[in-house]
């Protein structure tokens, strides 16, 4: 009997190192297996993650490319509005030099109806006057000065409402 139970012992030993092993295959099969799958799922990953960053790239590139055309042009147009602002400064500069030096007078033109509104023919032409019958008056030169001033300070708020209104049409655009 005991020569019986070393028998069946033995079997039973092989047995169970029979069962092990095949566990163990299974287990290393079915390990090689995941990790093939969770291989082709890590590349599938990185190959989109890699897709998005190129498409995140081209797109600064864009906004880069954008915003360099946006500076050149504001650029250009902030040159051009101080050409614009220097040539204002320098025409009343001018202005007011040749009023001070009386090589230019300023006159207004003056109103040759009567006050009673009557349609009266109005009188010819003189030597020194330019239009037909109308009477001028010159203006004292500090007058002129400062009739040369406002005027200049105006046509310097022009000049700069133009950039500001070219400047609000080009970020507007390039949005």
């Amino acid at each position: 009997m005991k020569l019986d139970a070393v028998k069946w012992g033995g079997a039973l030993l092989v047995m169970l190192g029979l069962m092990v092993g095949s566990a163990w295959a299974a287990w290393a099969w079915q390990a090689n297996s995941y990790e093939k799958k969770l291989a082709k799922q890590e590349a599938a990953h990185q190959t989109t993650l890699t897709h998005l960053a190129n498409a995140n790239s081209a797109l600064i590139l864009a906004e880069q490319g954008k915003r360099l055309a946006l500076e050149q042009w504001l650029a250009a147009s902030d040159q051009a509005h101080y050409r614009a602002l220097t040539d204002a400064k320098t025409t009343q500069t001018r202005l007011r030099d040749r009023l001070a030096t009386a090589d230019l007078r300023l006159s207004v033109l003056l109103d040759a109806t009567p006050a009673t509104g009557s349609d009266a023919m109005q009188t010819a032409t003189g030597p020194s006057s330019m239009a037909h019958g109308t009477a001028r008056a010159q203006l004292n030169p500090a007058h002129a000065q400062r009739i040369i001033g406002i005027t200049g300070d105006g046509d310097q708020g022009l000049i700069a409402l133009q950039a500001c209104q070219a400047y609000v049409k080009e970020v507007s655009r390039t949005k």
